[in-house]
């Protein structure tokens, strides 16, 4: 089995580092290989059953956090804290505005790689390979830092499980208890979101008093499930973290419950298609402008050839002023193939443009904007906007223009702390709920 799990090597493999040292690169594998595993396949297989209601509308997906994480970010409690409260009080306002539960996957504990359009950095003459990640290598632009490195697969998996046991305290320790959703919101400044959450929680408190008063006492009230998600780019981690199910005999991916493939490297007949097409997480794919219906079905053919509900979501990434031409004709052919298919939107990696002052940013009226017509296109057509992909942190930096708080360019150097992509601060992130539920309760 291990064998068939390892065709991979020999297919076309694209944004993969030029590890120096191909035999150190084993060492590491083996090593990863021999460490136990992040998540378990039983939480997968339940995270494949809430997707599959998600794709039917009986819930909504909520995937959120870093374009990249790093390892400097991830020993800090007090910011993995915040990305998880933004994450709560998000699903806390969708689930009340439309009723309907919401699944919360973080893009936590495990997004240390990134694909690069460049594989080469150049800076005054000087050439080096690009920064790919904490995973790979460096931020830092000198060679020593920028080399890839394999040793850094190793830190990433250590990352992770330290990442994962503060999800798993914070979600399960009364962090996350309903009585505390005022709680949840002290600290920021004030904004038009923070108010209209804090109108939110104080219903939610009576509803609490209410259901004390009837005697009623869930534990689904004090904890929360949270589950873990990355873009599985790194071949060599993601086939060491690929491991045999005890209970079932079945290879699952245990680095993440939930594992996706990018817009860059979706090749049906590609490696990371092959690597993920032999486990049996619940898988996503990006889908970009150029995808055509005939790539979609290729992608079903190969990642859910027997049409298993929750086991694949296509995540699209048009941008603001294509998706309402682009998506109609790939959501009809994907429905006349007639396989379950759980759809949902990444308004972020469309909508990326350089500010007049050189900073990589996104507007947030152009995000908002392709969730509209995401929803949109789904109504018109009948199908089920399952759920929202969004590039956020808990902390107030300021990467993304617009929002209530009115970010202009002048503004963004003042809190611009991404090594990669833009990114929602805190209130963005909940202008967003707000936004989405609104289009929830109409679609509904």
């Amino acid at each position: 089995m291990y064998r068939a799990l390892e065709k991979w090597r020999e297919l076309p493999s694209k944004h993969q580092p030029a590890w120096p040292d191909t035999e150190e690169v084993r060492r590491v594998g083996e090593y990863l290989r021999s460490m136990p595993p992040l998540v378990f396949a039983g939480e997968a297989d339940t995270l494949k059953t809430e997707i599959a209601k998600a794709g039917r509308g009986e819930a909504f997906i909520l995937q959120g956090g870093d374009c990249a994480e790093t390892f400097a970010d991830s020993v800090s409690a007090a910011r993995i804290r915040a990305k998880i409260q933004t994450i709560l009080q998000m699903a806390i306002v969708l689930t009340y505005g439309a009723a309907l539960p919401v699944i919360k996957i973080g893009r936590m504990a495990g997004q240390y790689a990134k694909p690069r359009s460049n594989p080469l950095e150049e800076r005054d003459g000087i050439e080096l390979p690009s920064y790919m990640g904490d995973a790979v290598n460096g931020h830092d632009f000198t060679p020593e830092e920028r080399i890839p490195d394999p040793q850094r697969m190793i830190e990433a998996y250590h990352r992770s499980a330290t990442t994962l046991n503060l999800i798993r305290a914070f979600t399960g320790g009364g962090f996350a208890d309903m009585s505390k959703v005022h709680e949840w919101n002290k600290g920021f400044t004030e904004n038009p979101a923070y108010k209209k959450y804090e109108k939110i929680a104080a219903d939610i408190d009576w509803a609490l008093r209410f259901m004390k008063a009837a005697g009623i006492d869930s534990p689904a009230l004090r904890t929360v499930d949270m589950y873990s998600s990355h873009e599985a780019l790194l071949l060599e981690y993601e086939n060491a973290m690929t491991r045999i199910d005890q209970r079932t005999a079945h290879p699952y991916n245990t680095s993440a419950h939930f594992l996706w493939i990018g817009e860059r490297t979706r090749d049906w007949d590609g490696a990371h298609v092959d690597l993920l097409s032999r486990v049996r997480n619940p898988i996503g794919v990006k889908l970009g402008p150029t995808t055509s219906v005939d790539d979609a079905v290729r992608l079903m053919d190969k990642l859910n050839p027997e049409g298993e509900e929750g086991r694949i979501t296509f995540i699209t990434r048009m941008g603001a002023t294509k998706i309402r031409d682009i998506l109609p004709a790939l959501v009809e052919g994907v429905t006349r193939d007639g396989r379950p298919v759980t759809w949902m939107t990444d308004p972020m990696h469309g909508n990326t443009i350089t500010a007049s002052n050189g900073y990589k940013t996104r507007r947030m009226e152009d995000v908002v904007d392709e969730v509209q017509g995401f929803f949109e296109v789904h109504t018109s057509l009948g199908t089920v906007p399952g759920g929202v992909h969004i590039e956020l942190t808990g902390d107030s930096v300021t990467e993304v223009l617009g929002g209530s708080e009115e970010l202009s360019e002048e503004i963004l150097s003042q809190r611009y702390e991404t090594l990669v992509d833009p990114r929602l601060n805190h209130g963005q992130s909940l202008e967003l709920a707000f936004l989405v539920s609104q289009m929830l309760r109409e679609n509904s």
